[in-house]
């Protein structure tokens, strides 16, 4: 049987900030996912149900990054108790901050907002802005791949999931770089219209519901393609065929004929990574790939991803996806 479409008793309002030099795809990538849930609505003889401003310090045109400019209305002074806010990104540099008045009265601005609202959301760097305005701390976050360095060493305080597409902490929501922040839209979608809905939303968009892995375009696979006579590539090679084996760093090395010390040093100004980081990524992208395909179960994937148990893997998946090994395999089902 089929579940009757339904419309929320009240349009959702959804308030998405802007400032210069954001970036234009983070901005209207989740504004066009919930415009075309309102065109799904409207086609259903429903009322649109969402309500959609993109809301800047002063108003007025704001230029992207592009050079595209959007027209904002000014700050909202009224509650957003019940709303939705999404903070788009940007380069850090262009991001707001505490360094001018204008970005500390911004920063104030979101910070009583972010606790007023029902769901704060961040897209990409936007969560550095988050972060700054004091909403974070303590919270599981993700931002674009290239950013997490800089994120961590700003707020060390915060739990950073840097292969997760989307992070939902309690009424927090933070999503990966750039095209995430539509994944980061459907999956709120989803929440308040149900999953049929927002099935409709994606097909329309030509988008995956739920798209497979995280952030994987910052692969082991893709880190040795960069440095292909690299230390990376040579060590992504030598540890393949044995993420099954109980592996040290000491044996990564002599693989390497490196030593140690050497072997950090090189993998560090390659690819900002640890031998141990190197190789709990190759784990983690071999059990995804195994999760996505039909008939594999979870403990076949943790044994032969190098896991060993159901255990060790559904911490993995729940430290750098955020989400249960049985929830990911679920959206290849």
């Amino acid at each position: 049987m089929t579940t009757p479409i339904s419309a929320p008793a009240a349009p959702i309002d959804i308030w998405l900030l802007v400032f210069p030099n954001f970036l234009l795809l983070d901005a209207t990538g989740p504004v066009q996912v919930f415009s075309t849930a309102n065109d799904e609505a409207l086609d259903a003889g429903l009322p649109p149900p969402y309500r959609i401003r993109i809301v800047a310090d002063g108003g007025g045109a704001v230029a992207s990054s592009s050079g595209v400019s959007l027209l904002t209305e000014a700050l909202p002074r009224r509650s957003l108790a019940g709303a939705t806010l999404i903070v788009s990104g940007g380069r850090v540099a262009d991001l707001p901050s505490g360094a001018t008045a204008g970005g500390q009265a911004l920063l104030r601005w979101l910070a009583h907002a972010g606790e007023a609202c029902a769901r704060c959301c961040s897209v990409c760097t936007g969560s550095f802005v988050l972060a700054r305005a004091g909403l974070l701390d303590g919270r599981r976050v993700v931002t674009h791949w290239a950013d997490v360095p800089a994120l961590r060493s700003e707020h060390p305080r915060l739990d950073i999931l840097d292969d997760a597409l989307h992070v939902h902490d309690g009424k927090f929501r933070t999503s990966a770089g750039i095209s995430a922040g539509m994944d980061l839209a459907l999956s709120l979608v989803e929440e308040d219209l149900g999953r049929e809905r927002a099935l409709a939303v994606a097909r329309r968009m030509v988008l995956f519901l739920k798209r497979p892995g995280g952030q994987r375009q910052f692969s082991a696979e893709l880190l040795a393609q960069l440095q292909p006579q690299g230390v990376s590539a040579e060590l992504t090679a030598w540890l393949r065929p044995r993420l099954r084996q109980q592996i040290d760093t000491g044996q990564m090395a002599a693989a390497c004929a490196l030593s140690v010390r050497s072997l950090h040093r090189k993998l560090r100004q390659e690819a900002d990574l640890t031998p141990a980081r190197l190789l709990a990524r190759l784990r983690m992208e071999t059990a995804c790939s195994l999760l996505e395909q039909p008939g594999m179960t979870v403990k076949r994937a943790a044994r032969q991803s190098g896991y060993g148990s159901e255990y060790n893997l559904r911490r993995a998946f729940t430290a750098r996806l955020g989400v249960l090994p049985s929830e990911y395999q679920a959206r290849f089902a």
